[in-house]
Order: structure tokens, then sequence, then C-alpha cells
């Protein structure tokens, strides 16, 4: 079993624990630091990269890594609808996979995402217009899809380093919890 990584995000250590039990997609893995986190949880974790390095230091136990390039013209999302109890997205952003994440959700899964949004560029990299998302994108997307809205951020946060991100934790269809269950995962206890 893995021990989670300092490094994971704190937006995505604060709702980890909210996933229930099943498959959690880790798209765009990097290094694998919330691969680590979700597998040390008990869950097997699927850590998906285009970089076979990358994938290298994901893999371990309870991970299974796949390396794929789904930005490549003509790419197919291989993922059936329903499959993952919850998906986590970090630091990456292309938007024609939005629909097709929302749809791998299982009902009552979690997904947690991650990333920069316009005004990052004041901060450094990176600085496309075409790789940050507009002002309340990641809330649009939750509510134009119908999940339900856990938690959502939208601003300057200085770790790991300054940057302008949005954070979304949103829940899939028919989320088992109750309401009392979801103020312990937004921390409104």
């Amino acid at each position: 079993m893995h021990t989670p990584t300092p490094d994971a995000s704190p937006w995505v250590r604060r709702f980890a624990a909210g996933v229930r039990a099943g498959e959690v997609l880790d798209l765009a893995c990097g290094g694998g630091r919330h691969a680590r986190l979700f597998a040390a949880l008990g869950h097997p974790v699927l850590a998906v990269d285009r970089d076979p390095q990358a994938l290298a230091l994901a893999a371990g136990p309870g991970i299974t890594t796949l390396q794929t390039d789904l930005e490549e013209g003509g790419a197919r999302w291989p993922f059936a609808a329903g499959r993952f109890a919850g998906i986590v997205v970090t630091n990456y952003l292309h938007r024609p996979l939005m629909n097709d994440l929302v749809n791998s959700l299982a009902p009552g899964g979690v997904l947690i995402y991650e990333t920069f949004a316009l005004g990052n560029e004041l901060y450094g990299k990176p600085s496309n217009p075409a790789f940050l998302l507009h002002p309340g994108e990641l809330l649009e997307l939750a509510t134009g899809t119908g999940l339900t809205v856990l938690a959502f951020e939208d601003g300057v946060v200085a770790l790991p380093k300054p940057a302008r991100v949005q954070r979304l934790c949103a829940a899939g269809r028919a989320f088992p919890q109750t309401e009392a269950k979801l103020d312990h995962l937004v921390g409104r206890e």
C-alpha cells in the first residue's frame, strides 16, 4: 500500500475521503501524486498520461497505468460510461474531454478538478488562453451536466506557487450522501 505523498494538492486531499469504494481515474497523472493518494485510501487507480516516464513514476501497488494521448487527432475516449467512483484532474485542461469525464463518472461518483484559469498569465505558465479556464467555467460544466456541486473556488493561490486557479468538487447524479455527510465533505461542520 502506498503512503500518501505530501505534495498531493490540498484540494484533492480535502475531498479524497469522500470518494466511495471503487475505481478512481487520475487523468494526466504526471508522476502519480494523486494516484498514490487514492491507492493509499484503498482505491484501485487507473493513472493515465501520455508520458511514459511519468507513468513509470506513477506505477505501483493498486495503480494500473495507461499510456495514451487523448488529444491526438481522432483519439477516442476509451472509458465506459459510469465506470469510475472518482475522477481527479489537476493542472490539465483539454475541453473536448469534459463531457466524456462527466459521462464516465458513476452515479454518486465524485469529480475533483483543479487547474489554471484566466489571469494565471500574470504568474507564469501556462499563459496561453487556450489552456486557461474562463471565469466560472468548471462551475458551468458541473451545473450544465447535472452534477451536484459540493465545492467551487475561483481565485489566486499561494502554494505550491502563486497561480490563478479554479477548483471543483462535484458529485455525479444520484449522489447517495445525506446533507449532513455533504457538510462534512465540504468542511461546514
